[in-house]
């Protein structure tokens, strides 16, 4: 079920892997009659419409309704009446850097628990269904305690408790109904079901037609209230191999994963969002329960609708079956701050693969002027094929088969990093990329950005916030972002006035202060000879 969000963006989505929802019905119909391509050419034309006025007009201060239940919870609603249909989004401010040592990937574990169905949802008899469910508890407790004990434990005990976890499995299964929270919105006409995990939130969402608002709503409060974890040793099995797909199997995860650690010494961000593997292989039932009963509270959470609604209707839905949650204390967050990095730093990674290179370099995030400069930079150096990287390293001097760059990366809570990933073209070296794009980041500092290439990016800029802003889906995921991230979806309003005040000397003094040699982290992948 996850989808990493690995950066802050509010631009090229398709390329740098934010998910802002897209939809995932391929037939040739949606549920609720409309052609597929009737509403794609629906959006296209909003988009055009958008992009086409002045940003003034499209000011979302007018547009999005905002409630605050009594208990804590937020609500974000825009009402567009473009197609019958809605899009739900429900996102709370925890991700893997609220996670501590001994319990990294928990966040992300227990996203995919929660897609395991609740008492009354997923279950024959829950009734007879908890008998084996603590039975289950129980053993794989008594397996792992013994596991941990490592040569020292008894490899007969462990073969016992493993059949007897075995067998209880396979009885919890004659009484569990598997993937009925998908079936249930797919009966309905839902479409882009789907969650992700990232450093700093987790989120799950919906598309549905505009008159299935309250099964979302008795669904979803069942699942923040009634939770059963089913599968769950099974299903840690799952996040293992993930893990081994993700990262052990794949050049790009594990080069990442060494790059994080070494740029990250203190702070949480340098922990991956799967886990350490010594952690996932322990992942216990009682800490991801109190997890969740700390972090999934009304105050922790966000609700965006936007779609053919009527606000007040909406909340009073939601309202109805997420008021009842008692109102708790936000959790303190007590994050170890990063210290000031005072060198260089390199790492290497030994793999049967191409080679590539990434380096970042740490810089304030959002809401600082110097993230928005950083959003700006950018673009000039990725931004398309006609960017300052491509232009140079892929166009003219042919020595790399790809290059981009991320900011805010690998969140935006927190202070976070400019990153640049690189893969040389043989029989080119990363040592000769690595200088090449050394070249193009010192010209930033040397050479003021020439008007038309700056007026250039912020135009790219504003066409790609308008696009994300086009669809339900979209706009949804932006509001939820920005609301759980930054802490006010307003960000998204704000952001192109910040562009605009952008200018060549904020370019290189950003340059000349954060893209240094003492503040950069270097990553090389190695072909394993």
């Amino acid at each position: 079920m996850m989808q990493m969000i690995p950066q802050k963006s509010l631009k090229r989505e398709e390329t740098k892997g934010r998910v802002l929802g897209n939809g995932t019905m391929t037939a040739a119909k949606t549920a609720w009659g409309f052609s597929l391509k009737h509403l794609i050419a629906a959006a296209a034309l909003l988009f055009v419409w958008a992009v086409s006025l002045p940003v003034s007009a499209y000011n979302l201060a007018d547009k999005v309704r905002e409630f605050r239940l009594e208990n804590g919870l937020k609500i974000l609603v825009v009402e567009r009446h473009a197609s019958p249909t809605v899009s739900l989004y429900i996102s709370h401010r925890v991700g893997a850097s609220d996670e501590t040592s001994g319990h990294t990937g928990i966040a992300h574990f227990l996203e995919h628990l929660r897609f395991k169905g609740t008492k009354t949802i997923g279950t024959r008899d829950y009734g007879q269904e908890s008998r084996i469910l603590r039975e289950i508890r129980e053993t794989g407790d008594a397996l792992d305690r013994e596991a941990m004990k490592g040569d020292a434990a008894d490899k007969a005990k462990m073969q016992d408790l493993r059949k007897r976890l075995d067998s209880l499995q396979e009885e919890a299964a004659t009484w569990s109904i598997p993937g009925e929270i998908d079936r249930l919105y797919t009966e309905h006409g839902g479409g882009d079901l789907n969650a992700f995990t990232s450093q700093d939130m987790t989120t799950y969402h919906v598309s549905l037609p505009a008159n299935k608002i309250e099964l979302w709503a008795r669904i979803e409060a069942d699942r923040m209230a009634n939770p059963v974890f089913r599968e769950f040793y099974s299903e840690r099995d799952v996040v293992l191999e993930e893990r081994k797909q993700r990262v052990a199997s794949d050049p790009r995860g594990k080069l990442m994963e060494q790059f994080l650690a070494a740029a990250f010494l203190a702070h949480p961000y340098r922990r991956p969002i799967l886990g350490w593997p010594s952690d996932m292989r322990f992942f216990d039932m009682e800490a991801i329960r109190d997890f969740f009963n700390t972090y999934y509270i009304p105050g922790n959470t966000v609700i965006t609708v936007v779609g053919d609604v009527t606000p007040n209707t909406v909340v009073e839905i939601i309202r109805r079956y997420f008021g009842p949650f008692p109102s708790r204390a936000i959790p303190e967050r007590r994050i170890t701050e990063e210290p000031p990095q005072s060198g260089e730093r390199r790492t290497e990674v030994v793999f049967d693969a191409a080679p590539r290179i990434i380096i970042g370099y740490h810089k304030p995030t959002l809401p600082s002027f110097d993230d928005c400069v950083f959003d700006v930079i950018d673009t000039i150096l990725s931004g398309g094929r006609t960017s300052r990287l491509f232009k140079s390293l892929v166009t003219e001097k042919g020595i790399a088969a790809a290059v981009s760059t991320a900011n805010g990366y690998p969140g935006a809570r927190y202070p976070n990093l400019f990153v640049i990933f690189a893969e040389p073209v043989s029989p080119h070296t990363t040592a000769d990329l690595e200088a090449a794009i050394y070249e193009e980041v010192d010209r930033l500092k040397r050479e003021p950005v020439e008007p038309q290439e700056l007026e250039k990016a912020k135009n790219q800029l504003r066409a790609d916030l308008l696009r994300n802003l086009a669809t339900n889906s979209g706009l949804a995921g932006m509001l939820s972002y920005y609301e759980t991230v930054a802490g006010d979806w307003r960000y998204i309003s704000t952001f192109l006035d910040l562009v605009e005040k952008v200018s060549p000397e904020d370019i290189m003094r950003a340059a000349d202060t954060y893209l240094t040699q003492e503040n950069r982290t270097v990553a090389t992948l190695v072909k394993d000879k």
